[in-house]
C-alpha cells in the first residue's frame, strides 16, 4: 500500500502523533514543534546538504538532536586516488535552541563553533550554503559558497510512524537542485557548475526511538539531458503507508514500491566497496552500483553509537516511470549508505 497525502494538514495531533501516516509530493504537513508530546528530549531535527558531480563534492550538516548537536562539513575527491575529509564538531544538550527552521521552503539554518560557522539561507527560490572551518585539512582552511536553484515541482515527503506513542519521522528529500558555487580548500579552489554539478536536501525532523538501522540511497544528474533523480530507502519506522522510494524526472515525482539494498558480503561482514546491486518488488527499479569512496566513520560510547558507512559511486541500470516508460541509466554519480545508530 502506498497512502499519498493530497492537502495540507497538520503533521501532528494533539497526542502527538502522525495525522496521517504516509507520502506527499510537496510538504504538505505542517510541522508544529509545540505539538511535540512525548519524548521531547529524544526530538531530532537536521538539515542536510549533499552537492556534487562526478568529481568532487561536499556535504554539510546542521543537527540539533536534543542533548546532542552536530555540524559537520565533509570534502570528497573522487579523482584519480579517491579521499574524503570529514570534520563533525558536537555540541552538549542544545535542545532545540539552534532553532532549525519548522519548513524547508523558506528560513536560515544556522550554527557556529570554535574555528567555524555554517549558514543555509533559503527563501526567493533559491537555498544558499556557506560554510567555514579553520584547519579543515594538513591545517588548511575550507571555505564554501553554493547556490543550488532549480528546484524540481515536486519532491519526496515522508510521514513515517513508530510502534510507539508519540514517535514518528517527517522528512522531505529534494533532489536535482543546479549547483554553482565554489569550493576553497587551502590554495586551491573547486568550482561547481551548474550544467555538472546538483545538490539534494535531507530536511528532516521527528521523535525517533533508541536504536535504528537505516538505508538510503539518492542520485541527481541527467539522462538524455533530462533531469533525473531517485530516493531510496528502508529500514526504520513503521512503512506499511508508504515507502520513501521515489524517482524523479523532469521535476515530476514517480512512486516506487520497496527497494531493496544488496550489500556484498565477504568474511560475515559488509563489504562496502565491492560492486551493490539494487532491486524493486514492482520490478522498477533494477541498479548496479560501482562503489568509488566509502566516507565511513564510527563513534561507540556505548550508550551512544553512530556507525556510518556512506559510500559514493555510480550507478547504472533501469528505472520505469509511472507511465511505463523506460529509462536507461548509466554511471550516474550519487551514493548509498548504511546506518546504525543508538542515540
Amino acid at each position: 500500500m502506498q497512502h499519498e497525502i493530497t492537502r495540507e494538514i497538520p503533521l501532528l495531533d494533539a497526542r502527538g502523533n502522525l495525522t496521517e501516516p504516509g507520502y506527499a509530493r510537496r510538504l504538505l504537513p505542517v510541522y508544529d514543534r509545540t505539538k511535540v508530546r512525548r519524548g521531547f528530549a529524544r526530538l531530532k531535527e537536521w538539515d542536510y546538504y549533499y552537492v556534487g558531480g562526478d568529481r568532487f563534492g561536499v556535504a554539510l550538516t546542521i543537527a540539533d538532536n536534543s542533548y546532542m548537536g552536530l555540524d559537520s562539513i565533509s570534502f570528497l575527491n573522487f579523482e584519480g586516488e579517491p579521499w574524503q575529509i570529514t570534520q563533525s564538531p558536537m555540541r552538549l544538550l542544545p535542545m532545540g535552541r539552534t532553532d532549525l527552521p519548522l519548513t524547508s521552503r523558506e528560513g536560515v539554518t544556522r550554527s557556529a563553533g570554535r574555528g567555524y560557522a555554517l549558514r543555509f539561507d533559503v527563501g526567493g527560490g533559491v537555498r544558499r550554503l556557506t560554510a567555514h572551518m579553520d584547519g579543515f585539512k594538513d591545517g588548511q582552511p575550507i571555505d564554501i559558497d553554493v547556490t543550488l536553484s532549480r528546484e524540481p515541482q515536486e519532491s519526496m515527503v515522508i510521514c513515517t510512524p513508530f510502534d510507539k506513542p508519540g514517535h514518528f519521522y517527517y522528512n522531505q528529500k529534494i533532489n536535482c537542485m543546479r549547483a554553482q558555487g565554489t569550493v576553497k580548500l587551502g590554495e586551491k579552489t573547486y568550482a561547481f557548475e551548474p550544467e555538472r554539478a546538483f545538490g539534494v536536501l535531507d530536511w528532516g525532523r521527528g521523535v525517533w526511538t533508541y536504536h535504528n538501522t537505516w538505508y538510503w540511497g539518492s542520485a541527481s544528474g541527467l539522462v538524455d539531458g533530462v533531469d533525473f533523480g531517485f530516493n531510496i530507502g528502508c529500514g526504520f519506522g513503521d512503512t506499511r503507508a508508504a515507502s520513501e522510494n521515489m524517482l524523479f524526472y523532469g521535476g515530476l515525482a514517480h512512486k516506487l514500491s520497496g527497494v531493496t539494498f544488496h550489500i556484498p558480503m565477504k568474511d560475515g561482514r559488509e563489504d562496502y566497496l565491492s560492486p551493490w546491486t539494487f532491486t524493486s518488488d514492482d520490478g522498477r527499479f533494477e541498479m548496479a552500483f560501482a562503489p568509488v569512496l566509502n566516507r565511513a566513520s564510527c563513534t561507540d560510547v556505548k550508550l551512544i553509537k553512530s556507525d556510518q558507512n556512506q559510500v559514493f559511486g555510480r550507478f547504472s541500470g533501469t528505472a520505469v516511470l509511472d507511465d511505463g516508460t523506460r529509462v536507461a541509466v548509466r554511471d550516474l554519480m550519487g551514493f548509498a549508505e548504511k546506518v546504525e545508530n543508538k542515540w
